[in-house]
């Protein structure tokens, strides 16, 4: 897949367990099961397995399993995003230190949301903080979260946020904070923030160029199987994804990731399959490449880089 023998991909998107609380309100069983049903049919698209964890596999720690996958698919590492809580994350990766980092996860509304953020990085280890835009209940630029902007930018840490589409079919669709626009002062008011959009935007493509056009410190994340593309009223794929924004943004602020997210699917290397594809047949040049799918993210996480000849430099 790449023509450098010693280079490792690095994915910056996967998700140990955790809770998404998408409404307040419960579900009713009809959107539920139109859910179910979509759900299934991707599955199914991209022939992911079913059924259950094995008990064999269920009794292994979850953390083990995944460096299976990382070695099954010659993956170099993989930065999780979420976990129950940043103290479970932190005990989890701490195991594989060399394959696996981590950003810290709660509401950024939280009245100890910087105070805990800093020490799930100078206590815990992690390296970046991350939201879910369509779940934040304020703005951005609201005062009361100066302190946590402060620190990302005084530390320089990455912030992953999710806009756009949020959850299976009968997910969110409309909010306040949907926009990756809704970023925009802050990111203006903070360059030395590396902001992380991922998913190519998820339905909000041409808000996220026009926010990277502003920003220079807005990078794009390409994770996850990008359905929503199917939802646009115009004929949009991977292809023009990944052409349009290397063209606007070139390769330092493209940043490969899976959204990978669990068993008994585990890795989904066919994404990565998939976007290596496209940028060969892109022609992107190999040292493009090695940005994109790993040595960006390595940049950004403060890791040491795989350079072309397959050594390490800072």
């Amino acid at each position: 897949m790449f023509s450098n023998p010693d280079f490792q991909v690095f994915d910056i998107h996967a998700h140990l367990p955790y809770k998404l609380l998408l409404s307040q309100h419960k579900t009713h069983e009809l959107v539920s099961r139109y859910g179910r049903e979509r759900s299934e049919r991707m599955r199914l698209s991209w022939d992911f397995p079913s059924g259950e964890v094995t008990p064999e596999d269920a009794a292994r720690p979850l953390i083990d399993r995944w460096v299976d996958e990382l070695d099954k698919y010659h993956t170099g590492g993989l930065n999780f995003l979420t976990a129950l809580d940043n103290a479970r994350l932190a005990e989890q990766i701490s195991k594989y230190p060399d394959r696996f980092t981590g950003f810290a996860f709660h509401p950024i509304e939280d009245e100890d949301a910087a105070f805990e953020l800093r020490r799930a990085v100078d206590e815990l280890g992690l390296r970046g903080y991350k939201l879910f835009g369509p779940l934040t209940q304020i703005p951005f630029d609201t005062p009361s979260l100066d302190p946590v902007w402060e620190f990302l930018a005084e530390r320089r840490l990455p912030v992953l946020i999710h806009f756009g589409l949020l959850g299976h079919a009968g997910g969110i669709v409309h909010h306040p904070n949907i926009n990756p626009l809704a970023i925009f002062n802050t990111a203006r008011a903070y360059p030395d923030i590396p902001f992380i959009i991922p998913h190519f935007g998820a339905g909000y493509f041409q808000e996220l160029l026009h926010l990277s056009w502003s920003c220079p410190n807005v990078y794009v994340d390409t994770s996850g199987s990008n359905q929503w593309v199917r939802w646009m009223p115009y004929e949009l794929n991977l292809e023009t994804l990944f052409r349009k924004t290397y063209e606007l943004l070139g390769p330092e602020r493209i940043i490969f990731g899976t959204d990978a997210s669990g068993f008994p699917r585990g890795y989904p290397y066919r994404y990565l399959q998939d976007q290596v594809r496209v940028c060969r047949e892109l022609r992107f040049h190999e040292a493009d490449i090695e940005l994109i799918f790993g040595n960006n993210a390595r940049r950004l996480l403060k890791l040491p880089i795989v350079n072309r000849v397959g050594t390490k430099a800072d």
